[in-house]
């Protein structure tokens, strides 16, 4: 199969660095990680052979990544609460705290992102009450290797999942694609570049459950 046939989570999942790569194309492989790389290049109208061509030197040269593919469960989900949950939680508070800043400070402003901060405690609010279930129910779980009897926690999840891309989608809309107006002041250049770390973080921790953890524990009930 090449590698345009392939979905993106298969991708992402299979050649270290792939990520970064989507990142650029702006290709969600996270939720949308079902999709194969042609269908996500056409919608997006992107070379897909372009694309396919980055992958591909990839592929022939790994980046440094680890392979979280060979890990077990346990090492995997101990990466994804140090790495993942963590950091969104330190996240969170900062980004809220700018993004008020600048509504008050750039109300009159036509690139002001009204409404952010408020967003941005949803998404908080949202994601607290989901790693709580997962470290709570989920994580213990698999890492004890019981993946044959997760099918339903792993269905809300994955679910659940979703909802945050969706919300990511909204972060997006409400920041022009967070891009920063030409006289942008500090703080507002600080928020926009939290929020791209945020962004990405976010996508990378929901593609190592979806398409990894998640995947290998439906293997083991195969």
């Amino acid at each position: 199969m090449n590698l345009a046939e392939q979905s993106l989570g298969q991708l992402a999942r299979s050649i270290p660095g792939a990520t970064q790569v989507f990142h650029e194309y702006q290709l969600d492989f996270c939720c949308g990680g079902k999709k194969s790389l042609a269908e996500a290049a056409a919608q997006r109208s992107l070379d897909a052979a372009q694309i396919e061509a980055r992958l591909a030197e990839l592929a022939r040269n790994p980046s440094q990544e680890t392979d979280w593919g060979q890990a077990s469960a346990a090492e995997l989900v101990d990466h994804i609460l140090a790495r993942y949950h963590e950091v969104h939680r330190q996240q969170l508070p900062e980004l809220i705290r700018l993004a008020l800043k600048v509504e008050q400070v750039h109300a009159d402003s036509p690139d002001c992102p009204a409404g952010l901060a408020d967003h941005l405690r949803a998404m908080q609010q949202e994601l607290e009450s989901h790693m709580q279930k997962e470290e709570q129910v989920l994580f213990p779980m698999l890492a004890r290797g019981h993946g044959a009897m997760a099918g339903m926690p792993i269905m809300v999840m994955r679910a659940e999942h979703d909802d945050h891309g969706v919300a990511l989608e909204r972060l997006l809309a409400l920041t022009n694609g967070i891009t920063l107006p030409r006289a942008a002041c500090n703080t507002w250049r600080a928020l926009y570049l939290g929020l791209r770390a945020f962004k990405e973080d976010l996508m990378a921790h929901i593609h190592l459950e979806n398409n990894i953890l998640f995947e290998n524990a439906a293997r083991a009930r195969g």
